[in-house]
């Protein structure tokens, strides 16, 4: 049975997870809204941050499998895992690790830094206790083949759009029109020529859009094409941070029902505030390396991006796949910067490296803590 401070500090070790969490990784979502300069900073983190709390209280609807993923059971020695002090050090090690990078405005993966503090706390407290098996086939598989999946995603989809646009005419400058147009067609007499009018959808410029609209018998308002692409824009980054919250949500509630120290219900509540409240105050540099600092884009690539992220995070949180929401979505650009030739190769050298380094120091940072904690 936990004693009422014991119980506390557990639960406040996993909400300084959730919060580290929101600070690093909330802006990531609408990274390509506000680099495109589809909105201004505040407008995107007020949007990145109501949908990503959305996400993580609608993953308790069906996210019971990355729950159960992330409570350690299957690859942390059972004698560890019923330990306080274990599941604190878990906490603390991933937080310290994910707001620091965060501070300095460095993406990383929060998912991977649970797993490193997972398996630095639980060799401290077990020795050989740490199923290597069980973490490469259930957890670093798909964490590794996840940015892959997302660059390759995102140069289809690019490539595919380009052709559509190319195809039809679908460029910014234009628009969709609905409006009478005039055709030939066979009147009574025998080879004679007549005309009449149809409605007809076409594409053209704004002008001719608007001459359809106000012809005598009359037209639809055309549809421009760059409104279209802002507003899906705008709605693509909102379903990349809902993704978000349902797949990072629950990786952290699990710990919260390892600690036992809050039930489903309230963690998740709990969990998804602390991480609303990390993107509102500490997403400022982050923000700036995944909106600006890895390659420019426009709107209809802001749209890929968003697409192709957000189906590989929503996909692998129904089936319970544990996939890095910051690799999927930092995945995505580096496919744009590819398939465009125009990524900042610097800045993604520098992330890339920072991923190699996240494990160890998770791992490090959970082990000091444990040994502080523990002894």
């Amino acid at each position: 049975m936990l004693t009422v401070s014991a119980a506390t500090l557990m639960f406040c070790a996993v909400l300084a997870v959730a919060y580290a969490n929101g600070a690093n990784d909330t802006f990531k979502g609408v990274a390509t809204v506000y680099g495109g300069g589809s909105s201004d900073y505040r407008t995107a983190l007020v949007w990145a941050t109501g949908t990503t709390f959305s996400g993580s209280l609608v993953a308790g609807l069906f996210a019971h499998d990355l729950v159960a993923a992330f409570s350690g059971k299957g690859f942390v020695d059972a004698v560890a895992l019923a330990d306080p002090s274990f599941v604190a050090s878990v906490a603390f090690g991933a937080a310290t690790t994910v707001f620091v990078a965060a501070l300095a405005g460095i993406p990383i993966s929060t998912t991977h830094s649970l797993m490193g503090a997972l398996v630095g706390a639980g060799l401290v407290a077990s020795g050989s206790g740490v199923s290597l098996r069980s973490l490469g086939s259930g957890y670093v598989l798909p964490l590794a083949v996840s940015p892959f999946l997302a660059i390759f995603l995102v140069i289809v989809l690019y490539l595919a759009a380009r052709m559509v646009v190319r195809r039809f005419g679908l460029g910014p400058e234009r628009c969709i029109c609905v409006g009478a147009v005039e055709s030939d067609f066979l009147g009574a007499g025998v080879g004679t020529l007549a005309a009449r009018e149809r409605f007809s959808v076409f594409t053209g410029d704004i002008a001719e859009c608007r001459q359809a609209a106000a012809a005598p018998r009359g037209g639809l308002p055309g549809i421009e094409i760059a409104s279209l692409l802002r507003k899906a824009h705008f709605l693509s980054a909102g379903a990349v941070s809902f993704a978000r919250g349902t797949n990072d949500a629950p990786k952290i509630v699990g710990i919260a029902l390892l600690a036992g120290s809050a039930d489903l219900q309230v963690s998740t509540i709990a969990i998804a505030i602390a991480m609303a409240l990390g993107g509102l105050l500490h997403s400022q540099r982050v923000a700036r390396t995944v909106s600006r600092d890895i390659l420019s884009f426009d709107e209809r690539e802001g749209v890929i991006a968003n697409l192709a992220t957000s189906c590989l995070v929503i996909s692998a949180s129904t089936v319970g796949v544990p996939v890095s929401t910051t690799h999927v979505s930092i995945g995505s650009l580096f496919g744009l910067g590819m398939v465009k030739g125009n990524a900042h190769w610097r800045t993604v050298g520098g992330i890339t490296l920072s991923w190699f380094l996240t494990l160890p120091v998770a791992m490090a940072s959970a082990a000091l803590f444990h040994i502080v904690i523990g002894s």
